[in-house]
């Protein structure tokens, strides 16, 4: 069955491209991700694809498919030792990780949206006890009120944190660690030259400038540090040394690219965690 026509603009419609990158990585004979999930949505999404076919597009379906792929692993080893647990995916649009993973059944899963995307993702899926879709801004509080928080989280926010500036993006990390007693925190973020860029091209262009600039970029992991000090950086990984170990690994632009970090760490996942407040605090 097909779903109702489509046309998000701003914020909303980088998950059209998400998930265009993710189907054509599933129709490749050795994909990343293999996400079917997402190649059935491109079929039954009332969509202009060929809006997304275009040189400069299908070139960032690597990108495009790692970046996913590193956040279902660290998902799946934070299942592994956590099988009682809760899942809150912030900003989900159309991604499918709640499907693509194995999870336990004493897992609670949340994907939490804007109510236009989360009408068009129950044209999709279903929900059903283990797995449920909220649909309100993550920003807001209310919708988190009605989440039980007696498990330790797992609080995933791929391609979110970067379009919020920094004071909501510390409420935000305020609200979540305050509701949960302890858990982990998996995010993606650019260096600080990227939202500015991107903000200078916006101004500059205009609407020619299809996409909303980035507001808020991150260093390193003291940043998420000082964002909220109960969070502790785990890891960090460049995706630009994730690429390089594939074969666009041997382009001689990529390969200089890496060689200098301004440009090698240009957009890093991060993992962090944080434990419940001492008895002290």
């Amino acid at each position: 069955m097909r779903t109702d026509k489509v046309d998000f603009t701003g914020v909303q419609s980088t998950m059209l491209v998400t998930l265009y990158l993710r189907a054509l990585d599933s129709a490749d004979p050795e994909p990343i991700l293999g996400d079917r999930f997402a190649a059935e949505a491109v079929r039954r999404i009332d969509y202009d694809w060929a809006k997304l076919d275009k040189p400069h597009i299908r070139r960032s379906r690597t990108a495009g498919s790692l970046r996913p792929k590193l956040f279902d692993d660290w998902t799946a080893d934070f299942l592994r030792h956590n099988p009682e647990a809760t899942v809150l995916q912030l900003a989900c649009g159309l991604d499918t990780r709640a499907f693509r993973l194995t999870l336990p059944t004493g897992v609670h899963w949340f994907d939490v949206d804007l109510p236009d995307v989360i009408e068009l993702r129950r044209m999709l899926y279903s929900e059903n006890e283990n797995y449920h879709m909220i649909a309100a801004s993550v920003t807001e509080q209310a919708w988190l009120d009605g989440i039980p928080a007696g498990k330790p989280v797992l609080i995933i926010a791929e391609g979110l944190l970067m379009y919020l500036p920094e004071h909501e993006v510390r409420q935000l990390l305020h609200r979540l660690t305050e509701h949960f007693p302890r858990g982990e925190l998996i995010f993606d973020g650019f260096l600080p030259w990227v939202p500015k860029l991107t903000q200078l091209t916006k101004k500059v262009l205009g609407r020619r400038y299809a996409y909303p600039p980035y507001l808020t970029g991150i260093r390193d992991g003291s940043d998420i540090e000082r964002w909220n000090p109960r969070l502790r950086c785990r890891e960090r990984i460049a995706i630009l040394d994730r690429i390089g170990e594939t074969k666009l690994g041997r382009n001689p632009v990529l390969r200089m690219a890496r060689r200098f970090d301004r440009f090698r760490n240009t957009l890093c996942l991060f993992r962090a965690d944080y434990e419940p407040r001492s008895s002290s605090s």
